[in-house]
């Protein structure tokens, strides 16, 4: 199945896109769309992972708009047909 990420602001400048389709099968995770997300876009990965290829604190990753690393399973989050994930950058403003 296929996945779509959104990507928002400089995320999205460093992936090249604003939507990016990466391949997800059944059991597969939020974490292993997120690899296959960064996988071949470095300048994306250097944004969103640590040095140690773990995700950034300030980073959101959203599925179906619900916050996957505060009302979920983190990255360890099932996939499912359909899916849409996001990733914010913080966000500031008033």
């Amino acid at each position: 199945m296929t996945t779509e990420w959104k990507l928002f602001a400089d995320l999205a400048e460093r992936a090249g896109d604003k939507r990016v389709t990466v391949e997800a099968a059944a059991g597969d995770t939020v974490g292993d769309a997120l690899e296959q997300l960064v996988d071949d876009r470095p300048d994306l990965a250097g944004r969103v992972l640590t040095d140690d290829g773990e995700l950034r604190s300030q980073i959101n990753v959203l599925r179906n708009g619900t916050n996957v690393l505060v009302e979920e399973e983190g990255l360890e989050t099932e996939l499912e047909e359909g899916d849409e994930l996001a990733l914010f950058p913080p966000v500031s403003g008033g």
